[in-house]
């Protein structure tokens, strides 16, 4: 059921951040207004990178056009920290967007917190599931509309770090990861989970990146990135600084 991989990906390359990431904010409206069966199912990616789109979602001109109300939002990755910890990519959407915008608070499925990481993962699954209406992916049938992910300097995506086992797992949609290199325990979608979706769209920008999007894009075994597909289409959405000479 999976589709293009990361090398035969499309690529989009703008003058700086500001024009990429408007870019994205006017593609995710216009998918977004477009979709009129069902919700609009989307799952945002944690960092910095993407913390510019989310202040443009909560500002005009999007955030009165927004379909706010049919739209469903999910993570593609936390650390399993209290929403309200300066780290937690939960609470960074909620100060940025979701505090901002008139969104449902049930159309909002943040990572769960209590009990143990394993637990907050099996919770989080079976949430996915509930939502998707069945308990294993079906080809032709997304489940999410958008999936946007990152890129570290280290070639993970989500939190998909290199060498942990996380990486092995294809039947869970959510896992956990404890990666030496980076502090917390962190709960992560899959590579099925993300491969179910219409649209995966990678967000990279800066000098630093630009050797890492281009072994990703020429699938080099050691970076997590490279084993991302998608279901439907897959985007690189690169500033001119990310970009390696040959896009």
């Amino acid at each position: 059921m999976t589709g293009q991989n990361t090398r035969t990906g499309k690529v989009a390359v703008f003058a700086d951040r500001e024009a990429a990431t408007r870019h994205l904010a006017d593609w995710l409206l216009q998918e977004a207004l477009a979709k009129k069966d069902g919700p609009f199912s989307i799952a945002l990616s944690g960092g910095s990178t993407p913390q510019l789109l989310y202040s443009m979602m909560a500002s005009e001109p999007y955030a009165s056009r927004f379909p706010w109300a049919r739209m469903e939002f999910f993570l593609g990755d936390d650390r399993f920290l209290a929403h309200d910890h300066e780290d937690s990519n939960s609470g960074m959407l909620q100060r940025l967007l979701f505090s901002r915008v008139p969104v449902p608070a049930e159309n909002v499925h943040l990572i769960p917190t209590a009990g143990t990481a394993e637990d907050a993962a099996k919770e989080y699954d079976a949430e996915l599931k509930k939502f998707y209406g069945a308990d294993t992916l079906q080809p032709g049938k997304p489940l999410f509309d958008v999936n946007l992910l990152g890129l570290g300097s280290d070639g993970h995506t989500a939190s998909l770090f290199p060498g942990q086992p996380v990486l092995k797992e294809h039947t869970a949609w959510v896992s956990t990861c404890v990666p030496p290199v980076a502090p917390y325990t962190r709960l992560t979608m899959t590579y099925p989970a993300i491969d179910a979706s219409r649209h995966v769209v990678f967000l990279v920008e800066g000098a630093s990146k630009r050797e890492t999007v281009a072994k990703v894009r020429a699938q080099d075994p050691a970076c997590p990135a490279s084993a991302i597909t998608a279901m439907g289409d897959l985007t690189w959405v690169l500033d001119r600084d990310a970009a390696p000479a040959d896009v």
